[in-house]
């Protein structure tokens, strides 16, 4: 979940997010770099990748929850036949210590610019900070966006918390709000017809969120979509004459009754 690729992405010059973490729990990171020890990860992979498929398809498990179910005894299975002894009987691990706050260590981390406007730009979600003064003092300061693994989000400067107002870029309309303001009902289809042909992926350098039930990135856009920069005045305009013609296309009541 920490691994990052693009150095623009990570906590500081040349630090991964995983890096990070283990730097503020005190843990010392040794980097396989012998061809020995890559194998071994190799072989485990392929292991995981070929044997355990064809082990799950000779059971007929089709299913996540079959899949965890049968899990267990896959591990054993396998620990008896590859497992070894260790070197060392010695136990490294240690307690968490009081002062060590989990979810504030094991957070994604990334340098925002603040604009201008008091703005601040972060996977296609412009964050808008409170005009104060201490805040205008942050203006083309490089702060800290934290998101926590449960989605929770905060906005650092020097450590502090900044209040702020989001507003998001992939933001859709909904069918009700449609229906609901008649009056504005052919500019809301109008614009429902637009973000249908909106890549609405997030940035591919953001952390995985399907632990919370978001799906998985996609690596191309669907077919048809384009970034919303992307967007021209002809589709614009077509976009309001098709639904001029064909009101109730998207579902909504005309705007005229």
């Amino acid at each position: 979940m920490f691994y990052v690729k693009k150095r623009s992405e990570t906590a500081g010059k040349g630090v991964t997010q995983f890096g990070r973490a283990m730097y503020e729990l005190n843990i010392d990171t040794f980097c396989a770099n012998s061809s020995p020890a890559k194998g071994r990860v190799e072989r485990a992979h392929l292991t995981l990748q070929d044997r355990l498929v064809k082990e799950l398809r000779l059971r007929g498990i089709s299913t996540i929850e079959a899949a965890n179910a049968y899990a267990p005894a896959f591990m054993a299975a396998y620990n008896a036949r590859f497992a070894k002894p260790p070197r060392s009987a010695f136990d490294a691990h240690r307690p968490l210590r009081t002062d060590e706050d989990l979810d504030a260590i094991l957070t994604w981390r990334v340098l925002r610019k603040v604009s201008d406007s008091l703005t601040l730009l972060n996977d296609r979600v412009i964050w808008l900070l409170d005009d104060t003064p201490a805040n205008r003092k942050l203006i083309h300061r490089y702060i800290e966006v934290w998101e926590y693994p449960d989605g929770r989000l905060e906005i650092r400067a020097d450590g502090v918390v900044l209040p702020c107002v989001p507003y998001d870029k992939l933001a859709e309309i909904d069918q009700g709000a449609v229906v609901e303001h008649k009056r504005l009902g052919h500019a809301l289809q109008v614009a429902q017809a637009i973000q249908a042909q909106r890549d609405n992926r997030r940035v591919s350098g953001s952390p995985s969120r399907t632990n919370r039930g978001a799906a998985v990135r996609k690596p191309k856009p669907l077919p048809g979509t384009r970034k919303q920069r992307e967007v021209t005045l002809e589709d614009l305009n077509a976009a309001v004459m098709g639904t001029h013609r064909n009101p109730g296309r998207l579902g909504a009541k005309s705007p005229l009754k």
